[in-house]
């Protein structure tokens, strides 16, 4: 099967909630204002792909009885009521460079059932997230139903994956990602490669792919609920009801910590292990662990330089960013607009 070099990318911003997500030339903007006046598609490949997308754009929007009226709500309901795939994963345990690990999960059984030259699909979840969450789960069985060959990328602590070294991942190493590429790619040289990322999962595929540029092995990827500026997203965080993830997320930051606090015990410098462990908030934990660990000064120093809004316009391959116009997580501010419209 040949590979894909297209270099495409556009945008859809929908002004209802889709939290669980291809950047190009001469953008225009478009609105569907007849059947779906809250839909806008951004991008220089809407004449390349918007085609085969045709009858689902003109569908009515209904939404969804009594949840879909608050954005709050909506998040809630589909963390705790979304059904969860039951499917069964065989685990690759992939050591790196530096000594640290990742888990892949792969769907057991593909590797005899599907043909050498399937597209391989790799799935980057969100802060914490596994190939457990429901998201992944329903993604995973979706492409492979289409005969997709689909493995999920679970980072150093994530997904139960074990952490051999006192580092975790972070919205600015790209290191394992590249690693994880290079594996999958190397297992599967007749296939395409494609990946799908949400949140930060899709802040560090984008940056990715604008640091590859014309050198990526990916034939396309998706990018889901991207906060793309970090530093916009961290101030969000902290308003309103919006606290309440953060505070979520800051728990199960330290739920992952103590189960290798063990690795970092006597860490000195600047580290402070103890406001790490007991984090409140994510920037709580990101003070006390993750920006020293990746050496930077502060932490607006470490969301300012891990921010994927910057590598847009150095994307080559297609590239699908969807966005939720009232997504709590992922402000619309934060959209790289301009660089999305002159990306070539």
């Amino acid at each position: 099967m040949a590979k894909l070099s297209l270099g495409s990318t556009f945008s859809i911003f929908h002004s209802r909630h889709i939290r669980p997500p291809l950047a190009g030339c001469h953008v225009t903007e478009m609105t569907v204002a007849d059947h779906h006046p809250s839909l806008e598609v951004v991008g220089g490949a809407r004449d390349r792909f918007l085609p085969s997308l045709h009858t689902n754009l003109r569908l009515p929007y209904n939404p969804f009885p009594l949840i879909a009226w608050n954005r709050h709500v909506e998040t809630i309901f589909a963390s705790f009521f979304r059904s969860i795939p039951q499917v069964r994963l065989r685990r690759e345990c992939l050591r790196v460079k530096d000594g640290g690990s990742v888990a892949l999960d792969w769907i057991s059984g593909d590797h005899r059932r599907l043909p050498p030259d399937s597209p391989v699909l790799i799935l980057l979840p969100g802060l914490t997230g596994g190939s457990q969450d429901s998201y992944v789960r329903h993604m995973l069985t979706k492409a492979n139903g289409k005969g997709w060959r689909v493995v999920v990328f679970n980072s150093r602590g994530c997904g139960e994956s074990p952490v051999t070294t006192p580092q975790f991942y972070s919205a600015s190493f790209l290191g394992d990602t590249y690693e994880v590429v290079k594996h999958v790619g190397a297992r599967y040289p007749e296939a395409n490669l494609y990946a799908v990322g949400w949140s930060l999962g899709a802040n560090i595929l984008v940056r990715y792919l604008g640091k590859e540029s014309h050198a990526c092995p990916l034939s396309g990827a998706v990018s889901l609920c991207n906060p793309f500026n970090l530093v916009i997203a961290d101030e969000d965080f902290h308003k309103g009801f919006n606290n309440v993830y953060d505070k979520a997320l800051a728990r199960a930051l330290c739920k992952i910590f103590k189960k290798h606090a063990l690795l970092f015990e006597d860490m000195g410098g600047e580290f402070n292990i103890p406001l790490a462990a007991n984090a409140k908030s994510v920037r709580d934990f990101d003070e006390g662990l993750t920006r020293v660990s990746f050496g930077f000064k502060s932490v607006d120093d470490y969301y300012s330089n891990s921010s994927s809004c910057d590598s847009i316009k150095h994307v080559k391959r297609p590239l699908l960013c969807i966005q939720a116009e009232n997504d709590p997580i992922a402000p619309s501010r934060a959209i790289p607009r301009e660089d999305i419209e002159v990306c070539l």
